[in-house]
């Protein structure tokens, strides 16, 4: 890989116009033996102006040639997505990507290689490009091109232009496959200020049910085997687990209400992300059950939990502590005990 850059905006010489508009066109994907595939990163339900929508990106050389391109470190100069309601209508670009490539800059790239055989994959997120604005349903294809993507706006038409229109510089973009698209409404609030989430598999709102404490801890292991997120959350007293730390627990006592639901918000995000309490959000391979103790108002349910690292089994025993209020059990607290691999 070799690092350079170009300078953007890019006036495009004579020969340029007519190496697009006058020489063979590039042969697509399918002819140069190079599959151009997305699909979604973490499948989840989405909703507007909520959580990123990751699409993961992935480029299979299968032709006897390596295949080389450049891939600029801001990846708007790379990708690009077109994006349509079910009306066929295309989607506003971004505000960001619009920022991002009217502005005169340096374009850093990287070389990439994929050899014969080899697959090349990056994660982007889609809200970068379009401007889902509106629920419904829509479709999505990607497009990469090669040679960077460097536009100049065509005032008069030229070559067969329409005037107004934007072209790419660079060459014909490889194109993917299509994914269906569903953004929802915002999500309700729910009692604790949180928003209600569906089920992904019934789209039915997920309502805390009577469980005892180890089918709670059961619900909540088998949603993070599954990364189902918003299962996961579901019987997590995110205000109890924040205030186990002393300075985030100043911080609550301080702030108002509005800045409280931040934080739970905050805290749930990083939680999720592994940013802090990584071993709450580590995926087991397995998980038993060994002992559950509670009375009236608090339990532990005591799990032995197997996670694969490597060539090797790691197992830890997990207490997890609960509490009762209004009839639901919740989780307030855990603890780790590192038991070795095997």
């Amino acid at each position: 890989m070799k690092p350079g850059y170009v300078l953007l905006p890019v006036f495009i010489l004579i020969f340029g116009l007519s190496a697009l508009f006058g020489a063979t066109p590039l042969p697509l994907p399918a002819e140069t033996g190079i599959a151009f595939n997305i699909r979604y990163f973490d499948k989840r339900i989405y909703y507007l102006e909520q959580d990123p929508v990751f699409i993961q990106i992935t480029l299979t050389n299968n032709s006897p040639s390596p295949f080389r391109f450049k891939l600029a470190d801001e990846r708007a100069f790379s990708v690009d997505f077109d994006v349509r309601t079910s009306a066929n209508r295309a989607v506003d670009a971004a505000d960001i990507l619009v920022r991002k490539r009217s502005q005169s800059q340096q374009v850093y790239f990287r070389e990439i290689s994929v050899e014969t055989g080899e697959s090349f994959s990056f994660v982007e997120d889609l809200r970068d490009f379009a401007a889902l604005t509106q629920s419904g349903n829509y479709v999505i294809q990607a497009r990469i091109y090669p040679e960077l993507y460097q536009t100049i706006e065509s005032s008069s038409g030229t070559a067969g232009i329409a005037p107004g229109r934007t072209i790419a510089a660079a060459g014909l973009p490889l194109e993917s496959n299509r994914l269906a698209l569903t953004i929802r409404p915002r999500l309700i609030p729910g009692p604790d200020g949180i928003p209600l989430e569906l089920d992904v598999e019934t789209n039915a709102v997920l309502v805390r049910e009577k469980l005892p404490p180890d089918a709670v801890v059961s619900y909540l292991l088998t949603a993070r085997q599954k990364s189902q997120w918003e299962k996961f959350f579901l019987y997590l007293d995110l205000e109890a687990m924040l205030a186990r730390d002393a300075y985030r627990r100043r911080q609550w006592t301080a702030e108002s209400e509005e800045g409280r639901q931040r934080m739970l918000m905050r805290y749930r995000q990083d939680l999720q992300n592994a940013v802090i309490d990584g071993d709450i959000s580590l995926i087991p391979m397995d998980f038993t059950i060994e002992r559950t103790a509670y009375n009236n108002q608090t339990g532990t349910v005591t799990v032995l939990e197997l996670f694969r690292v490597g060539t090797y089994t790691e197992r830890k025993r997990y207490t997890w502590y609960l509490e009762k209020k209004d009839d639901i059990w919740t989780i307030i607290d855990y603890s780790v005990v590192n038991l070795g691999t095997e």
